[in-house]
């Protein structure tokens, strides 16, 4: 994987990756929003490194355009629709999904590859990769995730993780006496 190499433009040295980490989807549809449910999971039990960010993308669309247009990584975690048993974990380049966009498998695809084209415009398209989850249940309105969804949570949970380091991040486990508001 050629990750995206930067410098900092005054001395011409390395600077540090900026990372996003990107939970989308509904809450309300089931295993729908399982990425937010993630990046919840991952805020409550981890310290991050300065260098990445977590956010709740929820069902924003191009309003991510800003956040993704900062940042040289970016990793979303999102349900994907891609014909496996739920429960399936998949690791997608970004890329992968704009050249089908017409097979929409992410089911935020168009919201990304958009906000992606416009932070090209920019002057900053972010390597990224899609972590997803095969759903087994997107109907209206629970807020539960399946038994075969959350079954996998501690793997997609850690798949996460990977990718974070893979990246140039770096985390903890959160001590129980530190505050959440960091």
């Amino acid at each position: 994987m050629d990750l995206p190499h930067r410098t900092d433009g005054a001395d011409g040295r390395d600077r540090t990756r900026a990372i996003l980490v990107l939970g989308v989807g509904n809450t309300l549809l089931r295993d729908e929003g399982i990425g937010v449910k993630i990046v919840q999971k991952l805020e409550a039990e981890y310290v991050f490194s300065p260098n990445v960010e977590l956010m709740d993308g929820g069902t924003l669309g191009i309003r991510l355009l800003d956040p993704i247009s900062r940042v040289d990584y970016l990793i979303v975690v999102d349900a994907v629709q891609n014909g496996q048993p739920p429960g399936t974990i998949y690791r997608l380049p970004t890329e992968e999904l704009e050249k089908r966009v017409t097979f929409k498998n992410s089911l935020h695809q168009l919201d990304l590859v958009e906000s992606r084209a416009y932070a090209e415009i920019l002057g900053n398209r972010p390597y990224g990769v899609i972590l997803g989850i095969e759903p087994e249940d997107i109907s209206p309105w629970g807020t539960e995730l399946t038994a075969t969804v959350e079954a996998r949570v501690p793997e997609l949970s850690a798949r996460v993780l990977e990718e974070i380091v893979r990246a140039g991040g770096s985390y903890r486990a959160r001590n129980p006496s530190e505050d959440l508001m960091e």
